[in-house]
């Protein structure tokens, strides 16, 4: 990586040329620079809106870039080690599906953890593709699923020679990474190509203390959430490519469904937090990895709570553990991790990434400061002692290994009657049921609904976790399959 060249940021630097030519708009968008909207002028701003501008010749098309938004993406894939980079401003949704639509047609098998986004089973539904599941190993104590096992991939992959692709977590939403490196041998040994989901891993390019990244370590596509560890703006993201991969049709893939109107507030946040982690990567990166060690040992020293981290790495289904995921079991305080999420943000204005039946995770990155870290500690302390009950009789987290009836696709586009959700039992679902955050389906279309789905969908709505999915909002009936 030439970190002088990092320094460019194309992309700003071409609106910034722009504003100074004090062009008139005659195109969209239609509030003018702000003047055809004076609520938002006023919320969002002057520096904002004069840059919430249309593609033109002075700053490219994100559809087909030949000039600064070239030139933007040329320096990512050089700052991410990548043969190319794609602009994403769909979110890694985008990108995820972006992957999975590039390697596989309808009817093409893809092996992947059942524990992926909803974005990847989407993928499935859009062409059709055919999911070969490894179910993940379960970490008994904390309910929380972990990497994919190298035996587990070499299974499928020998009673599946013929899938296309598989797909991989790179890490899992609680910081847990599969050994990348063995399962992309094993995958190319066999002439399929490795996507990894790096949702949660845009920090492990930039600093050497991190489990390796899904580029370094041979993949052929990466799908990374500069807004989440990176620093940029909500919804942008990166595609990483490999050399197995063509630019060209990953791009004609990208714009099947990626806006043609991009937004570039969204692209010049991505420009500009590249250049920002890959001159400052690594010491910014020191500092959250010793952030959050600091508040795991903190967090620790209360008492009941659990803030585990490398420890849980067993050479396998725990290759390795993002240390900067500051996750953190709650039962042993008689609270679900929900309960604590709700506790944080309602009673002292603190808000985590998520939390589930067990586990409480928030998210620590490059804006965070020693202050926060102490507020955080301080008020887990004071919610253990003044909410701190029984935790007999709790539900314990816990994998639910699906039964796979037929295709995401024919699932979901199939003949369907809506059934109230205890009638649904022994159906199987045409639609999806998820906790979000973290996204990972509970059911997802062509998965037969089972007594122990239903408890467990209960027991989270009772406890407050965001349930989403279904046509029914309420999620007290079910679309499924009609027999």
């Amino acid at each position: 990586m030439d970190r002088q060249a990092q320094k460019k940021m194309p992309v700003l630097e071409a609106l910034e040329r722009f504003k100074k030519m004090r062009v008139v708009p005659f195109d969209v968008p239609g509030h003018k620079r702000g003047r055809g909207n004076k609520a938002l002028l006023n919320f969002l701003g002057e520096k904002c809106l004069s840059v919430d501008v249309n593609s033109m010749k002075p700053l490219d098309n994100l559809c087909h870039p030949v000039s600064v938004i070239k030139e933007a993406e040329e320096l990512a894939a050089d700052a991410f080690g990548a043969e190319h980079a794609f602009f994403m401003v769909g979110g890694t949704t985008s990108a995820v599906q972006t992957m999975i639509l590039t390697a596989c047609k309808r009817g093409d098998k893809i092996i992947l953890p059942r524990n992926v986004h909803r974005s990847a089973i989407n993928a499935m539904i859009l062409c059709g593709a055919i999911p070969i599941y490894i179910n993940p190993q379960m970490d008994k104590q904390l309910g929380i699923s972990l990497g994919m096992s190298v035996e587990e991939v070499k299974k499928a992959i020998r009673e599946n020679p013929d899938a296309k692709a598989v797909l991989v977590n790179n890490p899992t939403y609680y910081g847990i990474c599969s050994n990348l490196k063995e399962i992309i041998k094993v995958a190319h040994e066999h002439n399929m190509l490795v996507l990894a989901d790096e949702a949660h891993g845009t920090h492990f390019y930039f600093n050497k203390r991190l489990p390796i990244a899904a580029i370094h370590a041979g993949a052929d596509m990466a799908a990374v959430s500069m807004h989440k560890s990176g620093g940029s703006l909500t919804q942008s993201s990166f595609l990483l490519t490999g050399k197995n991969v063509k630019a060209g049709y990953v791009h004609q893939i990208i714009n099947l469904t990626q806006t043609t109107s991009g937004s570039y507030l969204l692209m010049s946040s991505l420009d500009i937090s590249r250049s920002n982690l890959a001159v400052h990567g690594s010491e910014i990166f020191d500092f959250v990895i010793d952030l959050v060690d600091y508040a795991r040992q903190e967090i620790n020293n209360i008492g009941d709570y659990y803030a585990y981290a490398d420890e849980k790495i067993n050479g396998d289904s725990v290759f390795d553990f993002d240390t900067t995921k500051l996750a953190i079991y709650t039962l042993p305080v008689g609270l679900a991790g929900i309960e604590v999420y709700d506790l944080l943000r309602d009673e002292y204005d603190i808000q985590a990434e998520f939390g589930d039946i067990g586990n409480l995770l928030a998210y620590v990155s490059v804006g965070d400061r020693a202050k926060d870290i102490e507020r955080l500690v301080s008020a887990l302390a004071e919610i253990r002692r003044n909410y701190k009950k029984d935790h007999k009789g709790m539900l314990e987290a816990e994998y639910i290994s699906p039964k796979v009836m037929c295709g995401p696709q024919d699932a979901f586009y199939s003949e369907k009657v809506s059934l109230p959700l205890d009638e649904s039992c022994g159906k199987v679902c045409s639609e999806f049921v998820m906790c979000y955050p973290p996204g990972i389906p509970i059911l997802a279309p062509g998965e037969l609904i089972t007594p122990e789905i239903l408890e467990y969908i209960h027991y989270a709505k009772d406890k407050g976790c965001s349930m989403t999915g279904p046509e029914d909002m309420e999620i007290k009936r079910l679309n499924v399959i009609k027999e």
